[in-house]
């Protein structure tokens, strides 16, 4: 667990610059750009996250699943699981094109009145797409690596430092419009793959031999099994995840979406370190599945659930409690004070998600992976009508109120499974004191700051519930990880004796 450990928390600090560079990024976005501008570039994020499953064809999953294989039978020069990766990936994509060409019209039909953003630069979202693709692909890889740290870095810090770049351009006038601004951003993500692609290439860890191998023909059957069932769950489970996006530009229109892309953004700050365990976890469980190592498995799968839960509740409360006067301190466009409703059910959500541990990381790596399509159909089936009725109701709100009810639904499933296949569970005592701790944490906050506004109370606010939620977690010992973690904090600075 000391390897997860050390990679999870320096991916996460990565995690956090990052989102901190996001955090630049989505002020300048909300001053300099319309919510109907800011929310196409949220678009764009969501249909290429649709797009790379669709065109990785299930290549993603069998790099997770296959690579201790390929590794441990074949020497690197003669590794050819990331010919047949990318060779696949790209007919995948050139399969994807073709659809959306197909589709144009019917996409022009619907989205012609309510986005005409969207419709104007329709063709820009693929090259944006493409590049997600190919770099999900080798991040995959490079998680095998043990490569966590620079994946992160690429992907939380680079991609967002280039943004930034392209809005200071814009901001500045070099970039004389819009329209120009949205077509380099396109190609944001081709970059970035093109930056992971030339370190593996120099470093001599990504190889393309033309030749199928022998791991490959031992396995063809199962990875053809695997790659079918997992790529129609992943495109079920990336739907259901986007949609509210989609929806939204469907239904009310870009301003929506621009609304909606803030809560996200702020919410994605409660999900920030899921990307750093998720990635660090990987690997392990890949290894420990194909060793038989079901008491490891277990011991990531509790302590993966409670150090998110401690991070997400803690980010949860920490974000609510300032999420009005931020916008107002900041002074951001009145519109955006009406994605305060619209984070509290996005972050209950990833509340719910990290609070379950990696149960997805887990059964995709088993023999089980079956359930992965099965429980995907389930999600699909429930998230796309109720975020079509709900956002006809309840408008920019609905789908992160219908996000919140079925993603519950979908890990409840999943536990249950593993907890009935294996009598894994991630929950204890610890799970029930780190919410209390967090929700004592609010209300201290609230009635003591609440009718105070401006910067010094964002701060005042702010210390006072990390030092009850801190000192809290350490005192009731709620994980076995920050523990060490403290200790060495402490011996860094001097307060403890170091033996």
């Amino acid at each position: 667990m000391s390897t997860i450990r050390r990679q999870s928390i320096i991916s996460s600090g990565i995690v956090y610059f990052g989102f901190a560079l996001g955090g630049l990024n989505t002020l300048l976005f909300t001053k300099n750009f319309t919510p109907e501008q800011y929310g196409l570039t949220g678009i764009f994020q969501s249909l290429a996250y649709i797009m790379f499953p669709l065109a990785g064809l299930g290549m993603q999953a069998f790099i997770y699943k296959f690579y201790p294989y390929y590794h441990d039978n074949l020497p690197p020069k003669e590794n050819d699981m990331m010919t047949w990766a990318f060779l696949i990936s790209f007919i995948g994509f050139l399969i994807v094109i073709s659809g959306g060409f197909f589709f144009k019209d019917f996409v022009v039909d619907r989205l012609g009145g309510k986005s005409p953003e969207l419709v104007k630069y329709y063709y820009w979202i693929f090259p944006f797409g493409a590049g997600l693709t190919f770099y999900s692909l080798m991040e995959t890889f490079a998680w095998h690596l043990k490569k966590v740290v620079l994946t992160s870095f690429f992907k939380e810090v680079q991609f967002r430092f280039f943004t930034f770049v392209l809005i200071l351009l814009y901001i500045t006038g070099i970039l004389k419009s819009f329209d120009t601004f949205i077509r380099v951003y396109a190609f944001t993500y081709l970059l970035l793959a093109l930056c992971l692609f030339t370190y593996l290439i120099v470093t001599r860890q990504l190889h393309f031999p033309f030749y199928r191998s022998r791991v490959s023909k031992k396995f063809f059957k199962k990875i053809v099994t695997l790659a079918g069932f997992v790529w129609s769950g992943q495109i079920l489970l990336s739907i259901s995840t986007y949609f509210a996006q989609i929806i939204l530009a469907f239904v009310i229109g870009m301003r929506a979406v621009g609304i909606y892309t803030l809560a996200l953004y702020v919410g994605g700050l409660v999900q920030a370190i899921q990307r750093s365990v998720n990635a660090a976890t990987i690997g392990p469980l890949s290894r420990a599945w194909k060793d038989k190592d079901y008491g490891r498995i277990n011991r990531i799968y509790q302590r993966s659930s409670i150090n998110q839960l401690i991070f997400s509740s803690g980010m949860f409360v920490l974000i609510w409690i300032n999420f009005t006067d931020g916008v107002l301190t900041f002074h951001l466009k009145s519109d955006y004070l009406l994605a305060k409703a619209a984070f509290f059910y996005v972050g209950l959500k990833f509340v719910v998600d990290m609070g379950t541990g990696v149960n997805t990381q887990i059964i995709g790596a088993s023999t089980f992976w079956r359930f992965d399509f099965f429980t995907g159909v389930i999600l699909a089936a429930l998230t796309l009508p109720a975020n079509y009725i709900l956002a006809i109701k309840e408008g920019y709100v609905g789908p992160a109120m219908a996000d919140l009810a079925t993603f519950t639904l979908y890990n409840a499933i999943r536990c249950l499974f593993l907890y009935r296949k294996f009598g894994m569970q991630p929950f204890n005592l610890k799970t029930l004191y780190t919410l209390l701790l967090a929700t004592f944490g609010y209300f201290v906050c609230h009635f003591l700051f609440d009718a105070y506004h401006g910067i010094l109370w964002l701060v005042v606010r702010s210390v006072v519930f990390i030092g009850i939620f801190g000192m809290g977690t350490l005192l009731l010992r709620l994980s076995d990880d920050i523990l060490p973690v403290w200790g060495t904090i402490k011996k860094r600075l001097g307060l403890a004796k170091i033996s």
